[in-house]
């Protein structure tokens, strides 16, 4: 047909010029395919219908590309109407299979990724299994509630990161004006960590000291920033290789399903060992609102200085 590309052609494209355009090698292409199939073929193959993997190209296009849906539609070769149809069947189809790409702690065990994080900072910060960052997703002013979303416009997401580049978790639902404190507290994984379901003792949320003082507690800061740089360095990745998050011109809840769906695109492309393209800096420091300190959290905070500087 002469207003589709067929997927024969796009096969044979060069894997750099496929890594450019969607931000995935011809294999991760084809296992997309696979595992979305089912959920976003067409129900009929007459006429004019898009195949399963042109309509994963058309979404991927876009996820990859800070672009207007006219011009990926001028370069796919369909119309604007086509590229919107196929971005939300291939987002809500991506939706389907995050607990299976996207779940803390996932196949490793907690000692797994306390030993991980241990090597991290390359001394003695003990017993992390997991940092939490959050990021702003830019978005056009919606029409209702605006002033929820006053800072940047945007959705607020906060991810629970592993030492390996994997989001193992991610709430993508909160506008930009809710505190961090709140996103967490109300959060699945903190209701399951507060259940006990990977800690069987006590477990507090580690922030650095806001004015340390020579000796423990900067050599405390100094481990924390270099644990928590990972998942900075991950939400940098994620953006770059979804360039789309820079703004989305969608609706809220729209924007929200399309970040669960790169969450999940993005461990895919771990997982399969796709190329790491070059991070950009995360607005996320911009507002360092981390999640409240409380008492018993701070004397934990100061004999992990202790021994951190023994």
């Amino acid at each position: 047909n002469a207003l589709v590309y067929s997927y024969v052609d796009c096969t044979l494209l060069l894997q750099r010029y496929l890594y450019e355009r969607f931000h995935f090698s011809r294999p991760s292409i084809i296992y997309l395919s696979n595992i979305l199939s089912p959920h976003i073929s067409n129900m009929t193959h007459h006429g004019n219908a898009l195949r399963t993997e042109q309509i994963l190209c058309i979404a991927l296009h876009f996820i990859a590309n800070a672009s207007f849906l006219y011009n990926i539609g001028d370069a796919e070769h369909v119309s604007k109407a086509t590229v919107c149809w196929a971005v939300r069947k291939v987002t809500l189809a991506l939706k389907r299979p995050l607990c299976t790409f996207a779940s803390f702690p996932g196949h490793r065990t907690t000692r797994h990724l306390k030993e991980a994080f241990h090597r991290i900072a390359g001394i003695r910060f003990p017993g992390v299994i997991g940092c939490i960052d959050g990021t702003y997703i830019p978005i056009i002013a919606p029409s209702i509630n605006e002033g929820d979303y006053v800072n940047k416009r945007s959705v607020h997401s906060i991810n629970v990161d592993d030492a390996e580049y994997m989001i193992s978790n991610v709430e993508a639902k909160w506008p930009g004006s809710v505190h961090d404190s709140q996103i967490f507290g109300e959060s699945t994984l903190s209701e399951r960590v507060a259940r006990g379901e990977f800690i069987y003792s006590t477990w507090h949320l580690l922030t650095p000291y806001p004015d340390p003082e020579p000796g423990p507690q900067q050599c405390y800061n100094v481990a924390h920033c270099k644990t928590l740089a990972r998942v900075e360095m991950t939400i940098g990745i994620l953006k770059a290789r979804f360039q789309c998050l820079r703004m989305l011109r969608v609706t809220p809840e729209r924007a929200c399903d399309i970040i669960v769906a790169c969450v999940v695109l993005h461990n895919i492309a771990t997982i399969r060992g796709e190329e790491f393209p070059t991070p950009f800096p995360d607005d996320a420091d911009i507002n360092p609102n981390h999640p409240a300190d409380v008492q018993d959290g701070r004397a934990v905070r100061d004999r992990s200085a202790t021994i951190i500087s023994d």
